[in-house]
């Protein structure tokens, strides 16, 4: 497209605002970055915005080859990460948080926190990378959302895969009190892989049958009662069950409804967005960098939060609420009680 140009009888060049606000807006570069978003390729990128041969042809210098339409999704992508990740949380009245990892290398792991406030909407968090799920980077990314303004001091439900380095974490910045629910699915998933494949059904259903109830005592019962079956059979499902124990209830001990329950008490959420990051990156075929893994993860996962629905149990969301409100005041009431017991 020809350039309009309008000059003064001095000479000098008159700005035209039309081709300015043309110039400025990044259509093309949006327009790259939405179709990459959906699995096109670079290569195709020239193909997605014209016709192949057409009345219209993509001559040199049309900004539509693929290191052009990389190149844009690089500044694109960088922008918009740097936009989500410097965002204000203290806003957000969350009720829970999630927190999983994505492996996207054998030496690259992306750690996400995904939030869900008392509406029951979604909120993509946070992003940070690291080699594994040690200690060192989910400090960081705790330390990432509290200083963007999301408040230690209030009492939220946290939902984590089991990884001991993520209860630590959480516990030494949110407090010694947080609740924390392991997720039942990761749970359930490596039980039965210890297990001999006849015994896998059976186990599922009573681990099951035992975390419906309404009761965590009795829930706890049967949880133990199944451990001491299989302890002759399957020593390390036996020792499984009983690992992390009093976190693989907390939902019930809160005494949430069992609707609610089932929404949180595994990490269906961030895995489904991390399912999203994996459909919009199937066309990388290397990863030359962190800052690369972490620009495609954040892209994917704002992409993903577009089509987010609210939680199936939001209407019960009060009742979460007021657990955690007796439960931060139960634990404050007996911690002056267990100081004491520890001075005598």
């Amino acid at each position: 497209m020809a350039r309009p140009r309008v000059r003064e009888r001095g000479g000098r060049e008159v700005m035209r605002p039309r081709w300015e606000r043309a110039v400025g807006e990044d259509w093309l570069g949006r327009w790259a970055m939405n179709l990459m978003l959906i699995g096109v390729t670079t290569r195709r990128f020239g193909r997605a915005v014209r016709l192949p041969e057409g009345d219209v042809p993509a001559g040199p210098g049309t900004g539509v080859s693929k290191s052009a339409a990389s190149r844009r999704f690089v500044a694109l992508s960088a922008e918009r990460m740097a936009t989500w990740m410097a965002q204000d949380l203290s806003g957000l009245d969350l009720l829970a948080v999630q927190i999983d990892g994505l492996h996207i290398t054998e030496e690259l792991v992306l750690l996400a926190a995904v939030g869900i406030d008392a509406a029951g909407v979604k909120h993509p968090l946070g992003l940070v990378e690291g080699a594994t799920e040690n200690a060192a980077v989910v400090q960081a990314l705790l330390d990432d959302l509290v200083g963007r303004g999301l408040d230690p001091a209030t009492c939220r439900l946290f939902i984590v895969d089991g990884a001991k380095a993520l209860t630590k974490a959480i516990r030494r910045t949110f407090g010694r009190d947080t609740p924390i629910q392991r997720c039942q699915v990761h749970k359930a998933r490596n039980i039965a892989e210890r297990l001999p494949k006849a015994l896998q059904a059976p186990v599922r259903r009573a681990l099951r049958q035992a975390w419906e109830l309404d009761d965590a005592a009795k829930a706890e019962r049967l949880l133990r009662n199944l451990a001491r079956t299989l302890e002759p059979r399957a020593p390390g499902a036996a020792a499984s069950i009983l690992e992390g124990l009093d976190e693989i209830l907390t939902v019930v001990r809160l005494g949430l409804p069992r609707e609610l329950r089932r929404s949180l008490a595994c990490t269906n959420i961030v895995e489904n967005i991390l399912g999203s990051v994996r459909r919009v990156c199937r066309n990388v075929k290397r990863w030359r960098n962190a800052n690369m893994a972490l620009r495609w993860t954040a892209a994917a996962m704002l992409e993903a939060a577009k089509g987010f629905r609210r939680l199936k149990a939001k209407r019960h969301l009060p009742a979460l609420r007021a657990a955690l409100i007796a439960h931060r005041a139960k634990a404050t009431t007996n911690a002056p009680v267990a100081q004491q017991s520890r001075a005598a």
